[in-house]
């Protein structure tokens, strides 16, 4: 990654840079920004027990991968606004010449997207347990597994974003991305619920791990041929 001639200056940046993003994606003008996401979670919990019925032990069993599946279908709303906005302004060539390379701001947009669903999600599967009635030690679990697992969806929304952007029907395009992306995250994260799953956690970080450090180079590739 390139970077200005001085570490604060690139600091003080990046962190005007954050500010910036976090108060598009929150507040999102007319899109709803982050409660469209948290409404949208919500629903799902909420309807799920009249899809399946009031067996309080089928819920319970299914609870927890209904709570990750909801997660990636509601970190997939944003994701027309990541990039492709800030790409038809210019916006990208605007930073470039004050000396941020894309990978910086691709670094701060997974940043960013993560803080806008990634908490509140966390905060909403308490009542979503509660309605899939999810027990307290499921619960932690589930928490735990959110905590490590929603980074990495951040990352993935990043790439497919910037991949997409530019792109006629690019945001349909990156909603069926992710998806299959987002599959091993899954599995592992609903897998840490099932009896025995104990490394499930471990792996689902493992996996976040590895999307947040390729994330902000792919994106940053994207980004650039999508400028060319």
């Amino acid at each position: 990654m390139s970077a200005p001639s001085s570490a604060p200056t690139l600091a003080r940046r990046l962190a005007a840079l954050l500010r910036r993003d976090l108060a598009l994606l929150l507040l999102g003008g007319r899109r709803g920004g982050a409660m469209l996401p948290l409404l949208f979670f919500v629903a799902v919990a909420m309807l799920f027990p009249f899809a399946v019925g009031p067996d309080a032990q089928v819920l319970a069993r299914t609870g927890g991968g209904v709570i990750w599946v909801a997660a990636l279908l509601a970190a997939i709303l944003p994701l027309d606004r990541l990039v492709e906005p800030d790409l038809e302004l210019g916006l990208f060539d605007q930073w470039a010449l004050r000396g941020l390379a894309e990978e910086w701001i691709m670094a701060v947009r997974v940043i960013a997207h993560w803080l806008s669903f990634g908490p509140p999600l966390m905060l909403a599967a308490l009542p979503a347990s509660a309605l899939l009635g999810i027990g307290a030690e499921t619960l932690r679990t589930v928490e735990l597994g959110l905590l490590v697992g929603t980074p990495g969806l951040a990352a993935i929304g990043v790439m497919v974003a910037a991949l997409t952007a530019g792109l006629r029907g690019g945001a349909a395009l990156a909603g069926l991305l992710v998806i299959p992306l987002a599959v091993p995250l899954l599995v592992f994260g609903a897998g840490s619920l099932a009896p025995g799953g104990e490394t499930g956690i471990a792996l689902t970080a493992a996996v976040s791990l590895v999307l947040l450090a390729i994330a902000p180079f792919a994106g940053g590739a994207a980004v650039r041929a999508a400028r060319a």
